[in-house]
């Protein structure tokens, strides 16, 4: 059997041999739990069917994992520094590809379309806690052909991901994610199974994209607008926060009718309201501004 790269005595023994500093820009966090690893590729349901795109593979303790459980696995790697070591690490692998690229610049489309036939990939990852929502946002945005997203991220936001009305942590995240998934937190990962520890709890999180949005609204941009402007001062009512932050063209006492229209007090906030409820009200502001055209 293949040495487990996620150990702590290899992991520091690639470190040190490969003279690696960790990059604060880069939020770099090695695990070096390998239960948690295999947790993480059961989480993805990684088979031997699978194409696995792996975004900040790091030196490949993951990277190590994925590729024994699936067909063929795309690494993408930011920092030039770390090439150099997967091409050692994983040298044993034939089903993995590292590419040195920034995920976000990166033509996920077109590594589908050349590696999986244009078929759903699933997408697995250790994301860095300071690009975790712009990486998962494009991937869900710009409707890239994903089956799955697994992540280890902050468990702060992780609870956001998955939270529901009414809960503290529900937000313009938690709806932006259920809208077009599943979500479902899978575990807690304390500090101590990386290297550097983090200073906070990580977790697992597995979005399952929906073939078909959760709700149907009008005007899809038209709701992320209202949801975030709903959110951009949670002390305040929804009214205040609509007239206030939303340019909508309507005045505060039609926005107040709305609500009203709808069935909700005034004085309700963004926080009370599910996904079903906002596209309700988007459709509802829809209707009033084409009225007043």
């Amino acid at each position: 059997m293949i040495e487990r790269i996620s150990t702590p005595s290899r992991t520091k023994e690639i470190i040190e041999a490969n003279a690696f500093y960790f990059k604060k820009n880069f939020g770099q966090n090695f695990l070096i739990d390998s239960n948690i690893l295999e947790n993480i590729a059961a989480c993805a349901q990684v088979t031997k069917d699978d194409c696995v795109l792996e975004i900040g593979p790091g030196i490949g303790s993951l990277t190590q994992v994925l590729a024994e459980h699936a067909k063929e696995v795309i690494a993408i790697e930011i920092d030039n520094s770390l090439i150099p070591i997967l091409s050692q690490t994983l040298a044993p692998y034939d089903n993995i590809e590292i590419r040195n690229q920034d995920i976000l610049k990166t033509d996920i489309n077109a590594i589908i379309q050349e590696k999986n036939n244009d078929k759903p990939i699933k997408v697995v990852a250790n994301l860095p806690y300071y690009i975790t929502t712009p990486i998962i946002m494009d991937l869900l945005e710009n409707e890239r052909n994903v089956e799955s997203i697994t992540v280890m991220v902050q468990k702060e936001v992780a609870e956001r991901m998955q939270a529901g009305p009414k809960e503290k942590e529900y937000g313009a995240l938690s709806i932006a994610v259920q809208y077009y998934c599943d979500a479902h937190l899978d575990m807690i990962v304390q500090p101590s199974c990386f290297m550097p520890r983090p200073k906070v709890a990580s977790a697992v999180i597995t979005l399952r994209v929906l073939p078909q949005r959760k709700v149907k609204t009008a005007d899809e941009a038209l709701f992320f607008h209202v949801v975030k402007c709903a959110f951009a001062q949670r002390r305040k009512t929804l009214v205040n926060c609509l007239d206030h932050q939303g340019n909508l063209g309507l005045t505060k006492e039609e926005i107040g009718m709305i609500l009203q229209g709808l069935g909700w007090d005034v004085r309700i906030r963004g926080e009370a309201l599910s996904i079903a409820d906002f596209a309700r009200l988007t459709d509802a502001i829809l209707a009033a501004q084409q009225a007043k055209v």
